[in-house]
């Protein structure tokens, strides 16, 4: 007796014993599911990098107390013309509504947590009216308006440092003629550069200086995050808090008379957590629908398809308690997890019930439910073995990878696909013994024919298979050979590339209209505000930065700093352009040039430490900074590190990028700044590109680089292991490779997929390798199996192929026909990384599908007859009805001689 037929027979001859040890085995495991959290921060998936590591000494050392624990919300106005009396005077009587709102305001920092060009133009309006009160000369007027129009942020960012009531601004507004008005007006949006008028800075970028007309403008809401672990669209996961504040402005915007679009990293949470629901509002029962009625197909038994059910249940029970138990948190990539269970799952089960109904078909009257199921689970356990090993090591390779979520992906997956054997192999057979057992001592009849066996339809789609390797084996061959080659061509032009936007939902179509209620999906904006955003605004969270670090008070710094900033500010560069014209880069040299032209103490010590006359200080630099520091302490802070003892270790440039750049353009064109910086040096400093953009592009590489990393490795360890596993259980070695080859063959065609259908290669998708390795081996480990079984009892080439493509082949359709309708579902989802995934997988299954009945019996029959057994090739001898069981191995009388 076999190690599989000792295992199954010790499993069918305790049945109660195993289902008390595994249920309360499922109970203890499963108390670990309230543990898990949830982690949907980009922050987990960060590695080692140098650039990492850069940014986190920037957040350590120039983060100011007024920037830091803060996030940003965009408010947008729209009209025919923004510029109006009235509509400023409507925009400060909405900030009145905004502060007096608890919610919203019990979010604001203390101080200047609004501005716009409202506030600045009601400010200058102030000013001058104070001015003209003293009785001033018209010279000190002009000057005092010009302070006025010139108040900045400490941090360069348009906030204003001292504001006057809400009400004192808007009576301001009302008391100007129209004449005043629109001389204030031009005056306050006349500025040269943004550091010499901050009104500009919340103007869109098309805005022509000066001008009366605009048709959008913004303001700009600073929230403070502290304590609750919130961060901006590009950080961190945003706290239900900030989540409510933003969505109850959105709500006041609309009772507003102006088009007001509101932009922040709350109003993008919740539009991405309301689409995953909607998402499965919609797909759920259209997956379950569907799911059933597979079952119900393949099954045509209720009670089966309870077992079934319940043992997925189960396999995620262990999954998510293991999770629990082991501190692991469920983030974006864990949505591959189900999936994958879920589809071996169903896979396990059609196969061990399908393989124990042929089994009692073959016995008869006479036989017993508890010796079919022994015997079927001797002929399929090694199968299920083979496959939870194979699958295993594939998801295990992932522990080479640097990033920790991926590892634990990993870990996770493994053990879920442990427990699927387990609970398939052991505790649902327990279960169905012991239930049909008890029904057929009471009159009920168990036997069920299974699903692709004794002719009709199925049974002829199934032979498709086996009919080409007979009729036209090279044809197959030839057509596999250029359908991979095209994929491996169309692997590797698969755009990698990521977008925010890729993970906001659209308009939902008009079909969803006609959903029920408690399907329907809502509205959803910001997509199209976020394109709104790009193209006329800076984005609050769009910032690439370069460190320098080591001799930032050397004479010749600032001079390389000027030409870097020079080269940063190019037309066809990444950085974002005001309506000045000007690139938005903020760095020393830009701060002191903006203190010179505020003090004229600091202008003086400027201009003596330009000694070539060429606008920029080379020489008495440390000086200088001090000074700097002396005069403007907030915005030094922001662009310089100063140690206790004085000392300047770093400086930092920080480029505002534009919104539509992607990630892999801005670290291109950052590197290239940094080098270029870091050569000028002579060794005095070293440059570092650094930054949101660039560290979320550095996890998207690393994320891909591990996904072909573990997929090389995977194929080459499961080659390993099933020619080591083939040539002990006494087959040839080769049969290992010609199992492994349909796999190949699939992830090849699923990439190339990819491309045509224009799908990106990222985070989620990029999961479909493991996936299509983990269902392809499994799919085609189940077939050479069972025809390498009966190839030993029949003896004959066509008849074992035919049974095996009939038996088998018909669990794997019920089986990948349930998986595949089930999830691909999903490509009605709202969510587009849902729609994406579902499509893909569903593609990825059926792949696997074919290349297992319709590729695999070609390349088995030509194993057979240059490696295999001598066994018989004549058609004749075939039988004319397939055999309809499989008794294990046991060895029948040969047929025909080879």
């Amino acid at each position: 007796m076999s190690v599989p037929e000792r295992i199954a027979d010790a499993i069918t001859g305790h049945t109660r014993i195993v289902l008390v040890v595994l249920l309360l085995l499922t109970a203890l495991v499963g108390a670990g599911m309230p543990m898990v959290d949830d982690d949907s921060s980009l922050s987990q998936f960060e590695s080692e990098s140098e650039e990492a590591k850069a940014l986190e000494r920037i957040d350590e050392n120039f983060t100011s107390e007024q920037r830091e624990n803060t996030t940003s919300v965009q408010l947008i106005v729209r009209g025919d013309n923004v510029l109006e009396k009235e509509s400023l005077i409507s925009s400060l009587e909405f900030q009145q509504e905004l502060r007096a709102d608890e919610s919203i305001n019990s979010t604001l920092v203390e101080n200047q947590s609004i501005s716009g060009v409202e506030n600045v133009v009601a400010i200058s309006a102030i000013r001058s009216e104070r001015a003209a009160e003293r009785n001033e000369t018209g010279a000190q007027r002009q000057q005092r308006q010009e302070d006025g129009n010139n108040t900045t942020a400490a941090s360069g960012d348009g906030a204003i440092r001292a504001q006057p009531s809400l009400e004192a601004q808007i009576e301001a507004l009302e008391d100007l003629s129209d004449d005043e008005y629109e001389r204030l007006l031009e005056r306050t949006l006349s500025g040269e550069s943004a550091e010499d008028n901050v009104a500009i800075a919340f103007m869109p970028s098309s805005y022509e200086p000066g001008s009366t007309q605009a048709d959008t403008r913004m303001t700009s809401i600073s929230q403070s995050t502290a304590g609750d672990g919130a961060g901006g669209m590009g950080g961190g996961a945003v706290s239900d808090e900030i989540i409510d504040s933003q969505l109850e402005i959105r709500e006041l915007a609309e009772t507003q008379d102006q088009e007001y679009l509101v932009f922040g990293g709350g109003v993008i949470t919740d539009e991405i957590n309301r689409s995953m629901g909607d998402s499965l509002a919609i797909v759920g029962p259209l997956a379950m629908l569907f799911v059933v009625v597979a079952l119900l197909i393949a099954y045509r038994d209720p009670l089966d398809i309870v077992l079934g059910v319940v043992g997925i249940v189960a396999v995620l029970v262990w999954t998510f308690g293991f999770m629990g138990w082991a501190d692991i948190a469920f983030n974006q990539m864990f949505v591959a997890v189900p999936v994958l269970l879920i589809g071996l799952s169903i896979d396990y089960a059609i196969h061990v019930f399908m393989r124990h109904r042929e089994q009692r078909e073959t016995d008869g009257t006479g036989g017993t439910v508890r010796g079919s199921m022994t015997i079927a689970l001797g002929g399929v356990g090694a199968a299920l073995v083979w496959v939870t090993a194979t699958t295993v090591i594939g998801f295990l390779s992932n522990l080479v990878s640097p990033i920790g979520p991926i590892r634990e992906f990993g870990v996770v997956s493994s053990v879920g696909i442990v427990a699927a054997l387990i609970v398939f192999g052991a505790l649902i057979p327990a279960a169905k013994i012991e239930i049909d057992e008890f029904l057929e001592s009471r009159g009920f009849d168990r036997r069920k024919r299974a699903f692709g066996t004794g002719g009709g339809r199925f049974s002829d789609v199934l032979t498709v298979g086996s009919t080409a390797a007979r009729r036209i084996p090279l044809a197959v061959i030839l057509v596999v050979v250029l359908l991979t080659a095209g994929g491996a061509y169309g692997a590797t032009q698969v755009d990698t590339s990521f977008q925010q936007e890729d993970f906001l939902a659209e308009s939902p179509p008009a079909w969803t209209e006609t959903l029920p209620g408690g399907m329907a999906p809502g509205e959803y904006h910001a997509k199209d505000d976020l394109e709104f955003v790009n193209q006329h605004f800076q984005r609050e969270d769009s910032q690439a930065q370069i460190l320098v670090e080591g001799g930032v008070d050397d004479d010749e710094f600032l001079a390389e700093l000027n030409e870097t900033r020079t080269d940063a500010a190019t037309d066809d560069g990444i950085a974002y352009t005001l309506a000045t014209g000007e690139a938005d880069i903020q760095d020393p040299l830009s701060t002191m040039e903006r203190a010179a032209r505020q003090n004229e103490s600091f202008n003086e010590s400027f201009n003596a430490a330009d000694t070539d006359d060429d606008g920029v200080p080379d020489e008495n630099v440390s000086a200088l900074y001090d000074q700097l520091f002396e005069v403007d302490g907030e915005s030094a802070s922001q662009v310089l590190h100063r140690t206790d003892g004085g000392e300047y270790q770093s400086a930092r440039m920080i480029v505002a990028v534009q919104g539509n750049a992607t990630a892999s353009e801005t670290t291109s064109e950052m590197r290239t700044l940094a080098d270029d910086l870091e050569d000028g040096s002579g060794g005095s400093w070293t440059a570092t590109a650094t930054g949101d953009p660039i560290v979320s592009h550095i996890v998207e590489q690393d994320l891909l680089d591990t996904v072909l990393e573990s997929l090389v490795i995977t194929l080459v360890a499961v080659f390993l292991f099933l020619t080591i596993a083939y040539w002990l259980t006494g087959a040839s070695a080769s049969l290992g490779a010609v199992t492994l080859l349909p796999v190949a063959f699939s992830v090849s065609w699923i990439l190339g997929t990819m491309y045509l259908i224009g799908m990106p290669f990222n985070v989620l998708t990029g999961m479909i390798t493991s996936l299509t390795v983990g269902l392809g081996v499994a799919y085609s480990i189940h077939i050479s199996e069972r025809y390498r079984l009966e190839l030993e009892r029949q003896g004959n080439v066509w008849s074992a192929l035919q049974t095996t493509v009939t038996g088998t082949g018909g669990a794997l359709l019920g089986s990948a026909a349930t998986t595949v309708g089930g999830f691909g579902t999903l490509a009605f989802a709202i969510l587009p990384a849902l729609r994406q995934f579902g499509i893909i997988t569903g593609l990825t299954i059926t792949y696997a599908f074919l290349a297992s009945v319709v590729v695999l019996p070609t390349l088995l029959v030509l194993w057979t007859r240059y490696f295999g057994p001598d066994v018989s090739f004549d058609a004749s001898g075939a039988r004319s009805e397939p055999a309809t069981a499989s008794d294990g191995g046991t060895v029948s009388e040969q047929g025909d001689e080879k």
